[in-house]
């Protein structure tokens, strides 16, 4: 049996070989934001990769806030994992639809700040695995309940006050996976009524610029470059932000490819706007508007 390579990404190649392995559970966390139309859920009952378990990134956040996507408790996480048939000894492979890894970061993500540590990403996702003609299958799949033990390292998450009090002494760096656009207010943010802009002091590193035409990761060095082009000091904490926190994930999946463990924003810009945190626009990081 192959072992899983040290990286968190697996291939579509290395996929194919390990469809029918024991104790394997593969999640589609295909996930959009509703102004593009698109529907996670829909899209895999269509076709996702056979014995793909579908992954809902809306029930697995926490129902009580008014925020979107905030981590839910430890027993809600368990016992909505061990519903997909995760247990603590499983080995889990995530992707999704986007061709840009929009939520299989998060779900990667979110495995691993619960303390499940064998969690992997599929390079290149559904897209990728599509483009090569490799089998989908209609319809739901389902596995029986498993036990999952969910404990929430909380040193993983930062709040508001803590990304404030970041910004005012430096401690870390606030960097945000939105578009320019969205950074810059050059462009509405899709939740009607929220403001455009960014924190004051926070570098703008966009999600997409982190994979390749076909989905695929950037390579290291490519990664490196980018960070550097962005500003971000990798000797230094980084505190990775987004709209919701979903998206800025795939800071935290390529902080941890070069060996640099960063934090969470789970609030993100979406609680920053709304609570009337400073706010500044243009592409400058510290011009307040």
């Amino acid at each position: 049996m192959a072992l899983f390579p040290p990286s968190p990404l697996v291939s579509t190649t290395w996929l194919a070989g390990q469809l029918a392995r024991p104790g394997l559970v593969i999640l589609d966390t295909s996930w959009y934001l509703p102004v593009t139309g698109r529907v996670g859920r829909e899209e895999y009952r269509a076709g996702h990769i056979p014995g793909a378990v579908y992954f809902d990134l809306d029930q697995a956040s926490d129902p009580d806030s008014a925020l979107p996507h905030m981590l839910p408790t430890d027993a809600a996480f368990g016992s909505y994992a061990g519903g997909l048939g995760v247990s603590s000894g499983s080995d889990v492979v995530v992707y999704d639809g986007s061709g840009n890894n929009l939520s299989a970061a998060r779900a990667w993500w979110m495995f691993r700040a619960y303390g499940h540590e064998r969690v992997f990403l599929l390079d290149g996702g559904l897209v990728k695995w599509r483009a090569e003609g490799r089998a989908v299958e209609p319809g739901e799949t389902t596995r029986p309940p498993a036990a999952f033990s969910a404990r929430l390292d909380r040193s993983q998450v930062r709040d508001r006050s803590a990304v404030h009090d970041a910004l005012s002494s430096g401690a870390a760096q606030l960097v945000d996976a939105r578009s320019a656009g969205r950074y810059s207010a050059a462009e509405p943010e899709p939740r009607e009524g929220l403001a455009s802009g960014h924190m004051p002091g926070a570098l703008n590193l966009p999600y997409t610029s982190l994979v390749n035409p076909d989905g695929t990761a950037v390579s290291l060095g490519e990664l490196r470059d980018r960070m550097t082009a962005a500003g971000i000091r990798l000797d230094q904490s980084v505190i990775a932000t987004c709209g919701s926190g979903v998206t800025a994930c795939n800071l935290l999946l390529s902080l941890h490819r070069l060996g640099h463990d960063g934090t969470l924003y789970d609030g993100s810009w979406t609680e920053w706007a709304t609570s009337r945190g400073p706010v500044a626009k243009g592409p400058d990081p510290g011009h307040l508007r």
